[in-house]
This record gives structure tokens, C-alpha cells and sequence, in this order.
């Protein structure tokens, strides 16, 4: 990785100045916490996961019209993205039960929402990201009102997109979470969406079994969380599966 002036860095990824005005590299790292960071470990290979994951998905929303920051991968685990002013919400979607929802509702995991469901965080690690609403964003000037109207006009264009793409590979599009920032595009501000999408801030799970293929499976120690995202990167076609040599048996004469 060539030498860049470092501009932040996260849990899972850190972000250095680009090559040109308006343009910031953005580096994956093997980094891989949950519980606001209180639980970690760094698994070889995960970074290089997902960056190729949150290629495929920002590249095809930028494909289906909906804007996003993302402009190439320039290598295994660095990606060019355009510089934006980031509304500090962190916004999710729920098309089914799980996660803190549960516990605060009193629902069943997996059980399936009458729509969808969109929730607010401040994006805080300080405050261990809390639950706000429209008034508190609007109140604090975090976004306007227009800006959350159009946000979540967003939300729902990207929840349409990825619950296509994810069911035609047998997953079910359980809930996301992504962020949007500010660009001025010839003279006029626009939402994009930024930071990543990928199995860090998805939870997709096995259409028919059920099984999980997302963080959870580092938060709840149900196995090899590379082996889960693999899947998900073969199923969706951004890594080959491994062919499997056939030996022929030698005759002996």
C-alpha cells in the first residue's frame, strides 16, 4: 500500500487522503469487533472480503441508479470513494425480527415485519450508538426534514435492490444498516450512500435453513466467520468456488 496521509480510523476500516481532490482511499482491515467493540479479533483475509462484498453491492446500486460514494476497487483491499460530508445517523432497516429489536419488543428472531421497518442511531461510539428519532435529528440539525425524506426514499431503493439480488442467491435480506453523506454535484446537494455495504452491516441469512452468513456468526460463536462470507461471496458470484481436481485411477498392468 503506497504511503498516504491517514485521515481517520475505525474498527474495520481506515481512511486516507486520495490521489485526487475530492477523493478519499478507503482500506478494509482484518479488524472484526462486536458489542461496540468490547469483543475482537483479527481474522486473516476478512478485510480483503469484505471490500470485494461492498464493491459488488456499491457498484450495483450505482449501476441501478442509486448513488453511492463508491468509485473503483484499486486493489485486494482499498477502495477509491468520493469525499462527502457525512450526516452523522446511522440508518437501518428491518424486514425481519432480530438483533436488539427483539430484545426491546419482545419478538421472536426471524419473525417476519408487516413492512419494513426503518430506525435511527447517532453515530456515536461514545454513546454506544443510541436509538433517536425524526425530532431528535431534525432538533439537533443533524439532517433536515427534506434530508430525512429523501433518505428514506433511499433506504427503500437500496432495500429493493439488495432483497433481489440476495434472494436470487438463496439469502434472505434480514436487516442493513448504512450511512449517507452530503456532495454538491453542479451546484446542488445531493444523498449518496457511503461508508460499505457488506456482511459487517447485513444480516443475510439461508433462505431454506436458516443458516447465518453475517457478523452474528462472530457474535454468537457459531464458526468461522471467513468460511460464512465466503459463502456469501461464492453465492453471489464475486469469488469462483474451488474446483474440484478429479484424480483418475492408474491400471496397474
Amino acid at each position: 500500500m503506497a504511503k498516504r496521509k491517514k485521515l481517520y480510523e475505525g474498527k474495520a476500516k481506515v481512511l486516507y487522503e486520495g490521489p485526487e481532490p475530492g477523493t478519499i482511499v478507503q482500506y478494509f482491515k482484518d479488524d472484526t469487533t462486536a458489542f461496540n467493540g468490547d469483543k475482537k479479533e483479527i481474522i486473516d483475509g476478512k478485510g480483503v472480503l469484505t471490500n470485494r462484498l461492498s464493491e459488488y453491492f456499491m457498484a450495483g446500486l450505482n449501476s441501478a441508479g442509486i448513488p453511492t460514494h463508491f468509485l473503483k476497487r484499486l486493489n485486494m483491499r482499498e477502495q477509491l470513494v468520493r469525499y462527502c460530508e457525512i450526516i452523522p445517523i446511522e440508518i437501518i432497516l428491518r424486514n425481519f425480527a432480530a438483533g436488539s429489536i427483539c430484545s426491546r419488543l419482545g419478538l421472536d428472531e426471524g419473525t417476519k415485519l408487516p413492512r419494513p421497518v426503518i430506525e435511527y442511531c447517532l453515530k456515536s461510539d461514545e454513546l454506544n450508538d443510541p436509538l433517536v428519532n425524526e425530532e431528535h435529528i431534525t432538533s439537533f440539525g443533524w439532517a433536515s426534514q427534506q434530508e430525512l425524506d429523501e433518505i428514506q426514499f433511499l433506504v427503500f431503493r437500496v432495500n429493493d435492490f439488495l432483497s433481489g439480488v440476495t434472494y436470487a442467491a438463496g439469502i434472505q435480506l434480514v436487516d442493513f444498516k448504512i450511512e449517507v453523506g452530503r456532495v454538491c454535484d453542479d451546484a446542488f446537494q445531493a444523498l449518496i450512500v457511503v461508508d460499505e455495504i457488506s456482511p459487517d452491516s447485513c444480516r443475510l441469512w439461508d433462505i431454506e435453513t436458516g443458516e447465518k452468513f453475517d457478523k452474528d456468526v462472530f457474535r454468537q460463536d457459531l464458526g468461522s466467520l471467513l468460511e460464512a462470507y465466503t459463502e456469501i461471496a461464492h453465492r453471489l458470484g464475486v469469488m469462483q468456488r474451488p474446483s474440484k481436481t478429479i484424480v483418475k485411477p492408474t491400471l496397474i498392468t
